[in-house]
């Protein structure tokens, strides 16, 4: 047995060692050892990420990982840098500086590879009015389909998703905020992205509707994909993400689960350990 760990002593095989060696020297897969000594996988590794517009850095040389398999969310305050490093992860943005790696391929290098394998649903995301809802989940299925039975697998777990029973038939000028939503949702998951990128997916909706918004998203990441969502919504952070960010003026403040914060903070909730941090940051 050897023993090896960065911030705490834990024992594990040679061959795993060497695993672990391997893989850092790759600068591809990080090696954390859970309580029950299961190796897991990083789906997005951000490195020292910087994002300049002129004169304003918007991302201070920002750093964290999201897991394979879990829902990441990363939550902070109106311009705190959430969006942009959404489309930085997304290949939609450039960085001015530091790395990003989704699945070992590097969005700057190969996003080409990148957009194969993530789907991205933006803030302010919108689907054609004059289009039936069916109709748009079957016109956003061809871009990915290769094949008739493909393109109709599909739009049927798009109507699976969306779960607008008749609804799915009408027009999307005659949806809800909150119908359009799903449907949005739907198109991003439907695909089966190993990673889905999801900025504010319940924004706007009421409480039903956000509800069954983060249903599916456990859903989708109980069949072994990955969610990174951004939110304000301190509810649904705490009741669907795995771990949290927090992120403010540009710089990630905090880190790690729900439960782990509340401990730490000794918090009721999420929202509490939000004020706390952002105030503390602010006067930093």
């Amino acid at each position: 047995m050897i023993i090896f760990e960065r911030s705490c002593v834990r024992a594990f095989s040679l061959g795993t060692f060497w695993t672990f060696i391997a893989n850092k020297v790759l600068g591809r897969i990080e090696l954390e050892l859970p309580k029950r000594g299961v190796m897991v996988v990083n789906a997005v590794i951000v490195d020292a990420l910087a994002k300049d517009y002129g004169s304003f850095r918007a991302l201070k040389g920002i750093s964290f990982t999201v897991r394979q398999g879990e829902v990441f969310g990363l939550i902070g305050p109106n311009g705190a840098g959430k969006t942009t490093t959404l489309r930085i992860i997304s290949t939609l943005l450039k960085p001015s500086s530091g790395n990003v790696h989704v699945f070992d391929f590097d969005v700057v290098r190969q996003g080409k590879e990148v957009r194969k394998i993530i789907s991205y649903l933006p803030e302010d995301a919108g689907a054609h009015k004059d289009l039936k809802g069916i109709d748009y989940l079957r016109f956003m299925a061809r871009f990915f389909a290769s094949n008739t039975i493909e393109l109709e697998g599909i739009v049927q777990r798009g109507i699976e998703i969306a779960n607008l029973g008749d609804r799915i038939y009408d027009k999307v000028k005659t949806y809800s905020k909150g119908m359009t939503r799903r449907l949005l949702v739907a198109r991003a998951l439907m695909t089966e992205p190993r990673l889905a990128i999801l900025d504010e997916p319940t924004s706007g909706l009421d409480v039903i509707n956000a509800w069954e918004v983060r249903k599916v998203i456990r859903n989708f990441v109980a069949q072994g994909h990955t969610v990174l969502l951004s939110s304000h919504n301190m509810l649904e952070v705490e009741f669907t993400c795995d771990r949290i960010a927090l992120i403010n003026r540009g710089e990630i403040v905090e880190s790690g689960t729900p439960k782990e914060l509340k401990g730490k903070y000794n918090a009721q909730n999420i929202e509490e350990i939000f004020v706390e941090v952002v105030k503390c940051s602010a006067t930093s």
